[in-house]
């Protein structure tokens, strides 16, 4: 039976249907030496012959491949993309190297925006997960700046209209604060390209600050510093998995609870270390650039 082209790569790990779709669209794929275009279908057996970028991929790794998850607690500053050409830090910097998979954001935050970040190695896992009809609950605590009254309150439940559409929090919860600086958490089921600020923009009022916490029932790991990530045993993984109709895995490459958790421990310090050289690297090189005399005319 035939699948679509860009669903067999996805669930081979070779990135998030939307992520192949682009790389389809750039014509950066093949199959058979026939270059592929959106729409193309697949009969998968042993003599298909599919290429990215001119290299030959893997469709079967879906068969003996563990689906794996890590919960990443994003800084600001760091970009959701995998290359940035400005050499700006990204998300996958600090994450842990993999042979014969990657790994895949599921969704994404924009650069001001901090919190937790869920990545995969199963491509389906994160187009499901990501898809609006499968509405997976956001949540995000949010610092606003400005007056707000139960007027506000009322539109952001109710609905506001955005240049992209209608949109509403499902719930808005006052967490703390005084003045006109005060705390909020807020739950959305979609993620649209700012959406949160640009909800609380549309009643007048500005985000001091953005952290999303939640994941479904996924929640920022406590202790987990910012740059640092840990990797979800069985039972989250199949949380997920089931939420979105996948079948459950059963087995996990998380390592037994004592190693684990020292294994764990120098993970985190040497990604959050890593991630420090490479941001120090950069910014001594934009001081070298601000500081480097300008070239002279010559008369």
């Amino acid at each position: 039976m035939s699948e679509k082209l860009q669903k067999v790569l996805a669930r081979a790990g070779h990135g998030s249907r939307r992520e192949i779709e682009t790389m389809i669209s750039a014509g950066r794929v093949s199959v058979d030496g026939k270059l592929a275009t959106l729409g193309d279908r697949v009969e998968l057996d042993k003599a298909l012959k599919i290429r990215i970028d001119g290299h030959v991929v893997s469709i079967n790794e879906s068969a003996t491949e563990v689906c794996r998850v890590l919960a990443y607690y994003k800084p600001e500053g760091e970009l959701c993309t995998r290359n940035d050409p400005e050499g700006r830090p990204t998300v996958f910097d600090r994450l842990p190297k993999l042979r014969g998979a990657r790994w895949i954001a599921v969704g994404r935050l924009d650069v001001n925006t901090c919190g937790l970040l869920l990545f995969t190695t199963d491509g389906e896992l994160a187009n499901r997960l990501m898809h609006p009809s499968q509405e997976v609950e956001r949540e995000y605590a949010v610092r606003v700046f400005g007056q707000i009254d139960e007027d506000k309150i009322r539109q952001l439940s109710r609905g506001v209209q955005l240049e992209d559409g209608p949109a509403a929090f499902k719930t808005i919860k006052f967490a703390g604060g005084e003045g006109i600086n005060q705390w909020y958490n807020v739950t959305l089921t979609e993620g649209r390209n700012r959406e949160v600020r640009r909800l609380w923009e549309a009643v007048g009022v500005q985000v001091s600050r953005l952290i999303r916490v939640r994941y479904g029932d996924i929640n920022l790991p406590k202790g987990l510093p910012r740059g640092g990530w840990t990797e979800l045993d069985l039972a989250p993984t199949n949380y997920l998995r089931e939420l979105v109709g996948l079948k459950p895995e059963t087995v996990s490459k998380v390592p037994v609870e004592k190693d684990r958790r020292r294994t764990k421990a120098n993970q985190i310090r040497r990604a959050v270390k890593r991630h420090t050289q490479v941001s120090g690297s950069n910014n001594r090189r934009s001081s070298a650039k601000a500081a480097k005399p300008a070239s002279r005319r010559r008369p």
